[in-house]
């Protein structure tokens, strides 16, 4: 493959197989009458991102997320074109992933539950679904610059960003969903055409990464 679109394919893949395991849990969790559980939802989306993210950082960075992927480019690392193609290959990859959980599970449980789409909880509004995912997105994308970016990081591979996720799956995954992640997002609910609160995994997610970004290129990361 031409060595220009590798770390295209790296994050159309990566995030195509984070939407499928993720988004996946979700509905073996309705397919299993809740056998899944939270937690076991919660653990597909945190150790399935740190494996993801160990085998192809070394190709693309592993961001497999525009929130991840805006928060480098605000701290300089990546430059605008590099954006954009991550970005479109990101989304690209959401939707993939999100067609092949509808092609191989139970088409019942993936209408059921929006094909594993974050939602609202009922008790938690528009505004605050915005501030909740911009505020787990800037402790996500802190992770990734903490363990993964920084020339102080250590050599933990991905795991330090899966935990990230892990624990905020497990703090706020009954309130947003904590997508974390338009791509996430955005992949299933296409799938399902069901966008309710869409724009919230946009926002917010967005604006934390792109904290994040300014945050550590200002203050954080070592100078050298």
């Amino acid at each position: 493959m031409n060595a220009s679109l590798r770390p295209m394919f790296a994050e159309f893949l990566g995030t195509a197989l984070f939407v499928f395991i993720g988004a996946g849990s979700v509905v073996a969790n309705a397919m299993t009458a809740g056998g899944v559980t939270p937690l076991g939802i919660a653990l597909a989306h945190g150790v399935g991102m740190a494996i993801l993210i160990s085998s192809l950082m070394g190709i693309s960075g592993g961001h497999l997320n525009p929130a991840v992927s805006l928060g480098v480019f605000v701290a300089g690392r990546i430059d605008g074109r590099t954006l954009g193609r991550y970005v479109l290959a990101q989304l690209v990859g959401g939707i993939a992933g999100a067609a092949l959980l509808k092609l191989l599970f139970a088409s019942t449980a993936v209408r059921a539950v929006t094909a594993g789409a974050p939602q609202l909880s009922l008790n938690i509004g528009f505004g605050q679904g915005i501030a909740i995912e911009a505020v787990f997105t800037f402790f996500l994308v802190s992770a990734v610059f903490g363990t993964a970016i920084s020339s102080e990081a250590p050599k933990i591979g991905g795991f330090g960003i899966g935990l990230a996720i892990f624990v905020s799956a497990l703090v706020v995954g009954g309130l947003t969903g904590a997508a974390l992640n338009p791509a996430r997002a955005f992949g299933p609910a296409l799938v399902a055409w069901s966008f309710h609160s869409q724009a919230v995994y946009w926002i917010g997610p967005l604006a934390g990464g792109a904290l994040a970004g300014w945050v550590w290129r200002a203050l954080l990361l070592p100078k050298k």
